[in-house]
């Protein structure tokens, strides 16, 4: 079976998604820490490989390679290119081939929504969207399947792309408008959630800026060297992650602070598999759930590619 994207993208409803994500995160998954190998391309950023494999023993194995090519944004061209190999855990037999672009940007935009459920307000009504590419058109519609957004603010270094988003949200019937460049720290005040997607190597958003009771969804650090917030914003506020192991090897956003000893490892106070296994309630076990600024760092991890890729194909097969 072979799954294209509009494929994939009909077969993975939100509400479906993300229940599908709480549930692998309960389970006994086996899910390696993924492969990461930087890869030269002369006159073009450096690009990255991804290998993502993981597998529920018996039942399905899966696996993800991703080809990140940050030179594409100058050429009109995806950044992100990659397939998902789905097999029967008890032959291993290939089952399915997924197009693993949109499986990325689903499951990762589900993932930002899950961990809204457990650390954003139920009142949050303002999303700040920072970065107008692939994951902002899907950042965008998750988040609001979960909380009751009434007004979307766009904010990108291009501020023709952030255009082009509100744009297509507004034909949607979705209150949107664009956030100007210089107008960043005003929209951060404001916003109830801010989620972040983006290639940034420095700090966007400040710590400074949020205001109590709003929270902050980080995406698009995936590398050491990149970073969408600052120290002050992980040194005083609730840090949350996706997968422990995998966002204290690969991500500035924590690698950083850490080495500058603004934060320790302990700081991270919970993970998926300790929320959705119930171990953490999130800001409800927070001591201010009202006031408490949180922040989740997502790195993505296999685990929810194949809960993501499991769900489609039982859904279509």
């Amino acid at each position: 079976m072979q799954l294209n994207a509009i494929q994939v993208r009909n077969a993975l409803p939100w509400d479906l998604l993300i229940g599908a994500l709480n549930d692998i995160f309960t389970k006994d998954v086996n899910a390696p820490v993924r492969h990461h190998h930087s890869i030269k391309v002369p006159n073009d950023p450096e690009a990255t490989l991804l290998l993502m494999p993981a597998w529920l023993e018996g039942e399905y194995l899966g696996v993800k390679l991703v080809n990140v090519f940050p030179g594409n944004s100058n050429r009109d061209l995806p950044g992100l290119n990659s397939n998902y190999i789905l097999s029967c855990g008890k032959t291993g037999q290939p089952l399915a081939q997924l197009d693993a672009n949109e499986l990325t940007s689903l499951r990762t935009a589900a993932a930002s929504a899950m961990a809204s459920q457990f650390l954003s307000r139920e009142d949050s009504g303002e999303l700040l969207m920072v970065g107008a590419g692939r994951m902002g058109r899907r950042l965008i519609p998750a988040h609001m399947s979960v909380r009751p957004i009434r007004t979307v603010k766009v904010w990108d270094r291009n501020e023709a792309a952030a255009l082009a988003l509100v744009n297509e949200l507004q034909a949607e019937d979705i209150n949107a408008e664009v956030c100007p460049l210089d107008q960043l720290e005003t929209a951060t005040r404001q916003a109830d959630i801010i989620s972040c997607a983006t290639m940034a190597t420095s700090p966007l958003i400040k710590g400074d800026w949020l205001k109590p009771g709003s929270h902050l969804d980080l995406v698009g650090s995936f590398t050491p060297s990149m970073r969408e917030t600052d120290n002050t914003a992980m040194q005083n506020n609730s840090v949350f992650v996706d997968v422990r192991a995998g966002a204290l090897a690969e991500t500035g956003d924590l690698i950083i602070p850490i080495r500058e000893e603004a934060i320790t490892e302990d700081s991270i106070i919970a993970d998926f598999s300790e929320l959705c296994r119930g171990h953490h309630g999130g800001r409800s076990d927070l001591s201010d759930p009202a006031n408490a600024v949180t922040i989740f760092k997502a790195v993505g991890d296999s685990r929810e590619d194949l809960a993501a890729a499991v769900l489609a194909y039982q859904r279509l097969s």
